[in-house]
């Protein structure tokens, strides 16, 4: 079945979501999903047994929040890296403050 012709609400065994995304435009493994079930990081699922289901709007929510800024070249992947660096460097200092004071 394509991607465009599935409900929110329906579920997918983790295979089928795996080829529902890629088929998407957004591709992942079966084996990513299970590593990220195991790991964290992945789509919410839920258990049916011990089958894992996912829901395909929350899989295909999460494919689109792990889409980057659009960017017009590879240069501005590394401007990207250096800024979230220093944002994450000045919240790190911060709390570092906060908690000597």
């Amino acid at each position: 079945m394509a991607a465009e012709l599935y409900d929110d609400d329906t579920l997918l065994t983790r295979d089928m979501a795996a080829a529902a995304l890629t088929e998407a435009g957004y591709p992942v493994k079966s084996k990513t999903l299970a590593t990220k079930a195991t790991r964290g990081g992945g789509p919410p699922y839920r258990l049916f047994g011990v089958r894992p289901l996912y829901r395909w709007g929350d899989a295909l929510a999460w494919a689109q929040e792990r889409l980057s800024t659009p960017r017009r070249s590879t240069s501005e992947k590394d401007a990207e890296a250096v800024t979230t660096s220093y944002a994450v460097t000045q919240q790190r200092s911060n709390a570092a403050h906060s908690i000597v004071e």
